[in-house]
């Protein structure tokens, strides 16, 4: 790791302020397996989890959803897990591409070949994405338990705290 890269890490929060929404028709509380692995893991490193709703898959449902996270002053970022696929309903790429104003297009790169180690070729069928929008962390993730586990254990848990502190740099609020 760089000299660099290290110092940033160590000026990172110690813990971000998360909220997790689940994309799905059929999803509950009790079934929604991609939504709850993503709270245990990253509140087992210590991240607090400062909202959780489920939304069906439906883009203005799910662009008012992200909107009003976005803008609330205790949410340093959004995951959501579901409708990163390809079928009709799957419009969370969509709707989240145009809440982004600066995409990580690594994040969906390294996960697709994270994935592919794991499904094989499957893996292009995939469109999480990532990026900020204003001073806000966006990761959009597949909905399936071993995905979002991939995800956040592989990519989110090393390096969230480390997004969230480079885009409270030049943050306007408090």
């Amino acid at each position: 790791m760089s000299e660099s890269v290290r110092q940033h890490r160590e000026s990172s929060p110690d813990h971000v302020r998360v909220a997790v929404v689940t994309i799905s028709d059929s999803r509950t509380p009790e079934t929604d397996t991609g939504g709850n692995t993503a709270v245990e893991l990253l509140e087992g490193v210590g991240h607090e989890i400062v909202h959780r709703e489920i939304v069906p898959d439906d883009a203005p449902r799910i662009e008012e959803t992200l909107r009003g996270l976005l803008n609330r002053r205790d949410v340093d970022a959004v995951v959501t897990t579901g409708g990163t696929g390809i079928s009709a309903r799957d419009t969370t790429y969509e709707v989240a591409s145009r809440l982004i104003d600066k995409k990580l297009d690594g994040f969906g790169e390294i996960f697709r070949t994270l994935s592919y180690e794991e499904i094989g070729s499957a893996a292009f069928l995939s469109r999480a994405v990532a990026g900020a929008s204003g001073s806000r962390f966006v990761a959009c993730l597949p909905g399936s338990r071993n995905a979002v586990r991939l995800a956040v254990e592989k990519l989110l848990v090393p390096e969230l705290s480390h997004v969230v502190f480079e885009l409270r740099k030049h943050r306007e609020e408090a």
